[in-house]
């Protein structure tokens, strides 16, 4: 077969599977994101139907999935809210943290992958899915609970520290030094700290000059200038997935909303594309092996995130119920742990299998945790106590006669 009729068959084949895939994961209620893993997996070397001439073209893909899903992240968030996240939700991100890369860091090492291989490790336990915790949020109707809020500032604060992780980690695959690493923190962090600037005192003019009333040419602007900031920050060693998120961050208003709405099906499919090449890059034989391993680290960490929501919402003064909710809801990981894993494979080839059973393991546990954290919670006082019953404290959803924290009890939820 000619290789360009290889490629459209192929092609075709994968998009038409992603699709078939896609809506029965949503039949079922589950993330997309393992069943694609999986799909990539029995079409990757070794896999039931191995792909040979589409190979490069969905490399490519995966690349501009990668920029997508960081642009539209970006696209979530004011320059403003990240800024009063980082004054009010500092504490509880460091916690974050301790509790969830120290394990990954930990167990790399105990693998013998060295400081790099540590480091990564520790970046893919350590950072939530922000995608489908808020599909997990958005299908349960938790959107206007009190804990809520938390959540998302541990999102924002996970996301910006991704800013100044993703470029460090990719100075350290290098293999450039302290020095260097330390060149690439100071360019990520000025950066960063240059363009949460530029939008605060000049999003207004940024958002005027890439606005247009036809979709198309918003469209091509909009893409263009992502990739080409992507590709200008990937030359500078600051990676390419932070530069898209950063132009997400300098758009806002009408301008960020319309680009929303044009990018999300362009994101979806090359963010599948994205999951499907990992899972290409990933030989099935060598997910047995690390099945042990990568329980026994989601098992740890599902516990770290556990605890890490219920710090961040007893800060916020929500009561028991709310703070094990949030502690359950941020369980998942997903996509920024394959981003992380998909830059580390070159350099240690042994973090793809491992990660791909880990995210598989916690993207189908997380929707498990944040429904069902809380009511075991709640049992499990209940038998403590010896009464049976259950026990005397604030629900924190919206309706008023339940959830709402009242004065009198306000000092018995912040204990």
């Amino acid at each position: 077969m000619h290789d360009t009729t290889a490629l459209l068959v192929e092609l075709g084949s994968v998009i038409l599977g992603l699709g078939i895939i896609g809506r029965f994961a949503g039949r079922i209620g589950l993330s997309p994101i393992p069943l694609y893993l999986l799909a990539g997996l029995a079409f990757g070397e070794g896999g039931l139907l191995p792909l040979g001439a589409s190979e490069e073209f969905t490399a490519i893909g995966a690349e501009i999935g990668v920029i997508l899903l960081l642009l539209l992240l970006g696209l979530e968030y004011s320059a403003s809210e990240l800024v009063t996240s980082l004054k009010t939700q500092y504490p509880s991100g460091a916690v974050d943290f301790v509790l969830n890369a120290t394990p990954g860091a930990a167990a790399g090492l105990m693998l013998g992958w060295g400081p790099v291989g540590a480091v990564a490790l520790a970046g893919v336990t350590w950072i939530s899915s922000s995608g489908v915790i808020a599909k997990v949020m958005t299908d349960m109707g938790r959107l206007g609970n009190r804990e809520t809020p938390v959540i998302l500032g541990v999102l924002v604060i996970e996301d910006l520290a991704m800013a100044v992780y993703l470029p460090l980690l990719t100075a350290m695959l290098a293999g450039v030094g302290l020095a260097g690493g330390s060149v690439a923190l100071l360019i990520a962090l000025g950066t960063v700290g240059f363009v949460l600037y530029l939008a605060l005192r000049h999003g207004r003019l940024i958002s005027r000059a890439v606005s247009s009333d036809n979709p198309e040419m918003l469209l091509l602007v909009v893409l263009g200038l992502t990739v080409l900031v992507a590709g200008v920050a990937q030359q500078l060693q600051v990676s390419a997935a932070v530069g898209a998120f950063l132009v997400g961050i300098a758009l806002s208003g009408e301008v960020a909303e319309g680009a929303r709405k044009l990018l999300t099906p362009l994101r979806d499919l090359f963010a599948a594309v994205f999951f499907v090449f990992f899972g290409l890059s990933t030989d099935p034989a060598e997910i047995p092996p690390v099945l042990l391993p990568a329980a026994l680290l989601a098992i740890v960490t599902v516990f770290t995130k556990i605890g890490t929501g219920w710090y961040a919402s007893r800060r916020a003064g929500i009561g028991p119920r709310g703070r094990w909710r949030a502690g359950g809801t941020l369980v998942a990981r997903g996509e920024f742990s394959i981003v992380i894993a998909g830059l580390a494979v070159a350099t240690e080839p042994r973090i793809g299998p491992i990660a791909t059973a880990y995210v598989l393991i916690l993207v189908i546990v997380g929707p498990l945790t944040a429904r069902w954290t809380e009511p075991v919670a709640s049992k499990l006082q209940a038998v403590l106590a010896g009464k049976g019953k259950k026990p005397a404290v604030v629900d924190d959803r919206p309706m008023p006669s339940h959830d709402d924290l009242t004065p009198e009890h306000a000092g018995r939820d912040s204990d």
